[in-house]
Protein backbone atom coordinates (compact mmCIF):
# COMPACT_ATOMS: atom_id res chain seq x y z
CA UNK A 1 0.00 0.00 0.00
CA UNK A 2 1.11 3.38 -0.85
CA UNK A 3 -0.28 6.65 -1.19
CA UNK A 4 -0.05 8.77 -4.36
CA UNK A 5 2.76 10.94 -5.45
CA UNK A 6 5.32 9.48 -2.72
CA UNK A 7 8.34 9.95 -4.39
CA UNK A 8 7.89 13.40 -4.81
CA UNK A 9 6.75 13.98 -1.04
CA UNK A 10 9.19 12.23 0.39
CA UNK A 11 11.75 14.15 -1.55
CA UNK A 12 10.12 17.24 -0.62
CA UNK A 13 9.82 16.55 3.53
CA UNK A 14 12.79 15.08 3.50
CA UNK A 15 14.69 18.61 2.80
CA UNK A 16 11.78 20.19 5.25
CA UNK A 17 12.04 17.71 7.98
CA UNK A 18 15.97 18.10 8.25
CA UNK A 19 15.87 22.09 7.96
CA UNK A 20 13.30 22.11 11.31
CA UNK A 21 14.73 19.37 13.28
CA UNK A 22 18.07 17.24 11.65
CA UNK A 23 20.15 20.16 12.69
CA UNK A 24 19.03 20.51 16.36
CA UNK A 25 18.47 16.63 17.23
CA UNK A 26 21.80 16.21 15.51
CA UNK A 27 23.83 18.86 17.83
CA UNK A 28 22.15 17.05 20.77
CA UNK A 29 22.51 13.59 19.94
CA UNK A 30 26.59 14.09 20.11
CA UNK A 31 26.24 15.07 23.29
CA UNK A 32 24.20 11.96 24.14
CA UNK A 33 25.06 8.14 25.45
CA UNK A 34 23.77 5.42 23.49
CA UNK A 35 23.08 7.80 20.50
CA UNK A 36 23.94 4.65 18.20
CA UNK A 37 20.63 2.76 18.98
CA UNK A 38 18.00 2.43 16.60
CA UNK A 39 15.30 5.19 18.71
CA UNK A 40 15.08 6.97 21.53
CA UNK A 41 14.11 10.53 22.41
CA UNK A 42 16.36 13.44 21.52
CA UNK A 43 16.76 16.62 23.26
CA UNK A 44 15.23 19.10 21.00
CA UNK A 45 13.86 16.62 18.62
CA UNK A 46 10.85 18.06 16.71
CA UNK A 47 9.17 15.19 14.39
CA UNK A 48 8.72 11.41 14.64
CA UNK A 49 11.70 8.87 15.35
CA UNK A 50 13.17 7.28 12.31
CA UNK A 51 10.76 4.44 11.11
CA UNK A 52 11.65 1.07 12.01
CA UNK A 53 8.99 -0.73 10.44
CA UNK A 54 6.56 -0.33 7.58
CA UNK A 55 3.77 0.75 9.68
CA UNK A 56 5.57 3.13 10.93
CA UNK A 57 6.75 4.52 7.45
CA UNK A 58 3.02 4.17 6.12
CA UNK A 59 2.42 6.78 9.69
CA UNK A 60 5.00 8.72 8.20
CA UNK A 61 3.96 9.29 4.48
CA UNK A 62 0.25 9.90 6.15
CA UNK A 63 1.68 12.38 8.40
CA UNK A 64 3.41 14.22 5.54
CA UNK A 65 -0.38 14.45 3.12
CA UNK A 66 -1.48 15.94 6.24
CA UNK A 67 0.86 18.71 6.60
CA UNK A 68 0.52 19.47 3.05
CA UNK A 69 -3.13 19.88 3.35
CA UNK A 70 -2.96 21.95 6.20
CA UNK A 71 -0.42 24.59 5.26
CA UNK A 72 -2.04 24.51 2.12
CA UNK A 73 -5.62 25.16 4.11
CA UNK A 74 -3.60 27.26 6.28
CA UNK A 75 -2.38 29.60 3.83
CA UNK A 76 -5.62 30.18 1.91
CA UNK A 77 -7.55 31.10 4.79
CA UNK A 78 -4.56 33.72 5.78
CA UNK A 79 -4.79 35.03 2.35
CA UNK A 80 -8.43 35.32 2.59
CA UNK A 81 -7.66 36.90 5.87
CA UNK A 82 -5.74 39.49 4.01
CA UNK A 83 -7.73 40.34 1.51
CA UNK A 84 -10.81 41.35 3.63
CA UNK A 85 -8.75 43.12 5.86
CA UNK A 86 -7.00 45.43 2.81
CA UNK A 87 -10.12 44.92 0.45
CA UNK A 88 -13.20 45.81 2.68
CA UNK A 89 -11.01 48.07 5.02
CA UNK A 90 -13.20 51.17 6.17
CA UNK A 91 -11.73 54.26 4.44
CA UNK A 92 -11.57 52.11 0.81
CA UNK A 93 -14.62 51.16 1.25
CA UNK A 94 -16.68 53.21 3.09
CA UNK A 95 -20.49 51.07 2.50
CA UNK A 96 -20.45 47.91 2.89
CA UNK A 97 -21.79 45.54 0.59
CA UNK A 98 -25.44 44.24 1.58
CA UNK A 99 -24.71 40.85 -0.38
CA UNK A 100 -26.25 37.68 1.42
CA UNK A 101 -26.30 34.85 -1.04
CA UNK A 102 -24.20 33.57 -3.44
CA UNK A 103 -24.89 30.43 -4.54
CA UNK A 104 -21.81 29.46 -6.53
CA UNK A 105 -19.74 30.49 -3.68
CA UNK A 106 -22.11 28.62 -1.10
CA UNK A 107 -21.77 25.38 -3.45
CA UNK A 108 -17.90 25.35 -3.08
CA UNK A 109 -17.33 26.18 0.24
CA UNK A 110 -19.27 23.22 1.10
CA UNK A 111 -18.23 21.12 -1.62
CA UNK A 112 -14.35 21.79 -1.63
CA UNK A 113 -14.25 20.55 2.02
CA UNK A 114 -16.02 17.60 1.22
CA UNK A 115 -13.79 16.79 -1.15
CA UNK A 116 -10.52 17.80 1.29
CA UNK A 117 -11.96 14.92 3.65
CA UNK A 118 -12.80 12.40 0.90
CA UNK A 119 -8.67 13.12 0.77
CA UNK A 120 -7.85 12.90 3.99
CA UNK A 121 -10.43 9.20 4.58
CA UNK A 122 -9.47 7.18 2.04
CA UNK A 123 -5.95 6.69 3.25
CA UNK A 124 -6.80 7.22 6.80
CA UNK A 125 -8.87 4.33 6.51
CA UNK A 126 -5.97 2.07 4.68
CA UNK A 127 -3.73 2.61 7.17
CA UNK A 128 -5.98 2.01 9.91
CA UNK A 129 -6.81 -1.46 8.31
CA UNK A 130 -3.40 -1.80 7.76
CA UNK A 131 -2.32 -1.30 11.31
CA UNK A 132 -4.97 -3.49 12.60
CA UNK A 133 -3.75 -7.21 11.95
CA UNK A 134 -0.95 -8.85 11.42
CA UNK A 135 -0.54 -9.27 7.40
CA UNK A 136 -0.30 -13.26 6.84
CA UNK A 137 3.01 -14.80 5.38
CA UNK A 138 2.90 -14.85 1.79
CA UNK A 139 3.61 -18.37 -0.81
CA UNK A 140 6.67 -17.45 -1.01
CA UNK A 141 7.38 -16.58 2.75
CA UNK A 142 5.84 -19.55 3.72
CA UNK A 143 8.03 -21.62 1.22
CA UNK A 144 10.90 -20.22 3.39
CA UNK A 145 9.58 -21.22 6.26
CA UNK A 146 8.15 -17.95 8.01
CA UNK A 147 5.26 -17.21 10.31
CA UNK A 148 4.12 -15.38 12.43
CA UNK A 149 5.59 -15.00 15.77
CA UNK A 150 2.93 -14.02 18.50
CA UNK A 151 3.94 -12.34 21.89
CA UNK A 152 1.43 -11.09 24.51
CA UNK A 153 2.22 -8.06 26.65
CA UNK A 154 0.67 -7.44 29.77
CA UNK A 155 0.34 -4.23 31.47
CA UNK A 156 0.31 -3.81 35.20
CA UNK A 157 1.30 -1.18 38.24
CA UNK A 158 3.52 -0.58 37.36
CA UNK A 159 5.74 -3.01 34.71
CA UNK A 160 5.52 -4.94 31.56
CA UNK A 161 5.43 -8.93 31.57
CA UNK A 162 5.78 -10.66 28.38
CA UNK A 163 4.30 -14.20 27.27
CA UNK A 164 6.51 -15.61 24.24
CA UNK A 165 4.69 -19.37 22.75
CA UNK A 166 7.68 -21.75 22.28
CA UNK A 167 7.96 -25.11 20.66
CA UNK A 168 9.17 -26.39 24.63
CA UNK A 169 5.51 -27.27 25.35
CA UNK A 170 4.71 -24.37 27.06
CA UNK A 171 4.82 -19.99 27.07
CA UNK A 172 8.07 -18.40 28.08
CA UNK A 173 6.89 -15.74 30.28
CA UNK A 174 8.96 -12.66 32.01
CA UNK A 175 8.62 -9.22 33.78
CA UNK A 176 10.12 -6.08 32.40
CA UNK A 177 10.62 -3.37 34.89
CA UNK A 178 12.68 -0.22 35.56
CA UNK A 179 16.16 -0.05 35.12
CA UNK A 180 16.83 3.90 36.78
CA UNK A 181 14.27 5.72 37.99
CA UNK A 182 17.07 8.86 38.21
CA UNK A 183 19.90 9.86 40.66
CA UNK A 184 18.46 12.58 42.52
CA UNK A 185 17.02 10.11 45.07
CA UNK A 186 19.76 8.23 46.74
CA UNK A 187 17.80 4.85 46.62
CA UNK A 188 17.46 5.53 43.22
CA UNK A 189 21.13 6.67 42.24
CA UNK A 190 22.57 3.78 43.87
CA UNK A 191 20.27 1.71 41.44
CA UNK A 192 20.95 3.32 38.73
CA UNK A 193 24.58 3.04 39.64
CA UNK A 194 23.95 -1.15 39.81
CA UNK A 195 22.11 -0.84 36.33
CA UNK A 196 25.13 0.94 34.87
CA UNK A 197 26.98 -1.84 35.98
CA UNK A 198 25.15 -4.60 34.52
CA UNK A 199 24.41 -2.94 31.10
CA UNK A 200 28.27 -1.95 30.62
CA UNK A 201 29.05 -5.44 31.33
CA UNK A 202 26.34 -7.34 29.18
CA UNK A 203 25.53 -4.74 26.24
CA UNK A 204 28.72 -2.67 26.79
CA UNK A 205 26.69 0.60 27.18
CA UNK A 206 25.56 2.70 29.78
CA UNK A 207 21.74 2.67 30.79
CA UNK A 208 19.69 5.35 29.95
CA UNK A 209 17.65 7.07 32.69
CA UNK A 210 13.51 6.22 32.60
CA UNK A 211 14.04 4.02 29.45
CA UNK A 212 16.08 0.84 29.96
CA UNK A 213 14.43 -2.22 31.80
CA UNK A 214 16.37 -5.40 33.63
CA UNK A 215 14.46 -7.95 31.02
CA UNK A 216 14.22 -6.14 27.88
CA UNK A 217 11.64 -7.78 25.27
CA UNK A 218 13.41 -9.49 22.10
CA UNK A 219 12.82 -10.09 18.70
CA UNK A 220 14.34 -11.23 15.58
CA UNK A 221 14.91 -8.50 12.83
CA UNK A 222 12.40 -8.87 9.36
CA UNK A 223 9.96 -11.28 11.33
CA UNK A 224 6.07 -10.43 11.49
CA UNK A 225 5.22 -9.97 15.09
CA UNK A 226 1.43 -10.54 16.56
CA UNK A 227 1.04 -8.61 19.37
CA UNK A 228 -1.30 -9.30 21.85
CA UNK A 229 -2.29 -6.76 24.71
CA UNK A 230 -3.99 -6.84 28.04
CA UNK A 231 -3.60 -5.59 31.56
CA UNK A 232 -3.68 -7.08 34.60
CA UNK A 233 -5.50 -4.07 36.81
CA UNK A 234 -5.75 -0.90 35.40
CA UNK A 235 -5.78 0.69 31.73
CA UNK A 236 -2.18 0.75 30.16
CA UNK A 237 -0.95 1.40 26.54
CA UNK A 238 1.44 -0.60 25.09
CA UNK A 239 3.51 2.38 22.41
CA UNK A 240 6.74 2.11 21.00
CA UNK A 241 7.19 5.48 18.69
CA UNK A 242 9.44 4.11 15.90
CA UNK A 243 7.35 1.35 15.19
CA UNK A 244 3.75 2.70 14.72
CA UNK A 245 2.57 0.31 17.24
CA UNK A 246 0.25 2.00 19.95
CA UNK A 247 -2.73 0.18 21.64
CA UNK A 248 -4.35 -0.09 25.19
CA UNK A 249 -4.23 -2.44 27.50
CA UNK A 250 -7.26 -3.15 28.96
CA UNK A 251 -8.12 -5.29 31.99
CA UNK A 252 -10.34 -8.68 30.76
CA UNK A 253 -9.71 -7.47 26.92
CA UNK A 254 -7.30 -8.83 24.48
CA UNK A 255 -6.41 -5.82 21.87
CA UNK A 256 -4.04 -6.38 18.71
CA UNK A 257 -1.34 -5.22 17.23
CA UNK A 258 1.93 -6.59 14.88
CA UNK A 259 5.39 -5.08 14.15
CA UNK A 260 8.50 -6.08 11.77
CA UNK A 261 11.46 -4.38 12.45
CA UNK A 262 13.19 -3.80 9.80
CA UNK A 263 16.77 -3.03 11.05
CA UNK A 264 18.53 -4.72 14.44
CA UNK A 265 18.47 -2.11 17.21
CA UNK A 266 17.14 -0.84 20.68
CA UNK A 267 14.12 1.02 20.76
CA UNK A 268 11.74 2.59 23.44
CA UNK A 269 8.60 3.17 24.53
CA UNK A 270 6.29 4.25 27.68
CA UNK A 271 2.95 3.58 29.12
CA UNK A 272 0.90 5.69 27.39
CA UNK A 273 -2.03 5.69 29.44
CA UNK A 274 -2.39 7.55 32.96
CA UNK A 275 -2.18 4.31 35.51
CA UNK A 276 -1.81 5.64 38.34
CA UNK A 277 1.16 6.53 41.06
CA UNK A 278 4.26 5.33 38.96
CA UNK A 279 3.09 5.86 35.06
CA UNK A 280 6.25 7.78 34.34
CA UNK A 281 7.90 4.79 35.43
CA UNK A 282 6.83 1.52 33.50
CA UNK A 283 8.74 1.93 30.26
CA UNK A 284 9.13 -0.60 27.31
CA UNK A 285 12.60 -1.68 25.74
CA UNK A 286 12.47 -3.65 23.36
CA UNK A 287 16.01 -5.19 21.09
CA UNK A 288 15.65 -6.16 17.89
CA UNK A 289 18.69 -8.72 17.15
CA UNK A 290 19.27 -10.94 14.24
CA UNK A 291 18.05 -14.38 13.62
CA UNK A 292 20.89 -16.51 15.41
CA UNK A 293 21.26 -14.03 18.54
CA UNK A 294 17.57 -14.49 18.91
CA UNK A 295 17.38 -18.03 18.74
CA UNK A 296 20.26 -17.85 21.42
CA UNK A 297 18.41 -14.88 23.83
CA UNK A 298 15.20 -17.90 23.44
CA UNK A 299 17.50 -20.67 24.52
CA UNK A 300 19.37 -18.63 27.55
CA UNK A 301 15.55 -17.43 28.26
CA UNK A 302 14.02 -20.83 28.25
CA UNK A 303 16.82 -22.20 30.87
CA UNK A 304 15.88 -19.28 33.31
CA UNK A 305 12.33 -19.87 33.31
CA UNK A 306 12.77 -23.22 33.91
CA UNK A 307 15.26 -22.33 36.60
CA UNK A 308 12.43 -20.02 37.60
CA UNK A 309 15.15 -16.88 38.00
CA UNK A 310 15.59 -13.10 37.14
CA UNK A 311 12.04 -13.07 36.36
CA UNK A 312 11.64 -15.29 33.75
CA UNK A 313 9.26 -18.65 33.99
CA UNK A 314 7.10 -21.01 32.51
CA UNK A 315 3.37 -20.81 31.75
CA UNK A 316 2.26 -24.60 31.27
CA UNK A 317 -0.91 -25.06 29.26
CA UNK A 318 -3.84 -26.36 30.71
CA UNK A 319 -3.72 -30.10 30.54
CA UNK A 320 -6.84 -31.40 28.95
CA UNK A 321 -9.51 -34.89 29.46
CA UNK A 322 -8.92 -37.16 26.89
CA UNK A 323 -12.40 -37.23 25.72
CA UNK A 324 -13.19 -33.71 25.74
CA UNK A 325 -10.54 -31.88 25.68
CA UNK A 326 -11.55 -29.66 28.18
CA UNK A 327 -9.22 -28.26 30.60
CA UNK A 328 -8.71 -30.14 34.41
CA UNK A 329 -7.32 -28.35 36.74
CA UNK A 330 -5.29 -30.14 39.48
CA UNK A 331 -2.79 -32.72 40.10
CA UNK A 332 -2.32 -35.77 37.45
CA UNK A 333 -3.82 -38.31 39.51
CA UNK A 334 -7.04 -35.74 39.78
CA UNK A 335 -6.59 -35.19 35.73
CA UNK A 336 -6.32 -39.11 35.63
CA UNK A 337 -9.25 -39.83 38.08
CA UNK A 338 -11.70 -37.00 36.13
CA UNK A 339 -10.60 -38.33 32.63
CA UNK A 340 -11.81 -41.53 33.72
CA UNK A 341 -15.16 -40.39 35.08
CA UNK A 342 -15.76 -39.11 31.45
Amino acid sequence: MSFAFRPARRAAFSVFSRVLSGGLTAAAALALPGTAFAAQPEPWQMGFQKAATPMMEQVDEFHDLLLILITLISLFVLALLVMTVVKFRESKNPTPSKTTHNLLLEVVWTVVPVLILVVIAVPSFRLLYYTDKAPEPTAAEKAAGKTVMTVKAVGHQWYWSYEYSTAEGGKLRFESRIACRGTIDPENRKECEEANKSFQAKHKRDVIRLLDVDNEMVLPVDATVRVYVTAADVIHAWTIPASGAKVDAVPGQTNETWVRFTRPGWYFGQCSEICGQDHAFMPIGLRVVTAEEYKAWLAAAWKKATEDSDGFSVVREPQKTARTGTPVKGTPARIAAASAQR
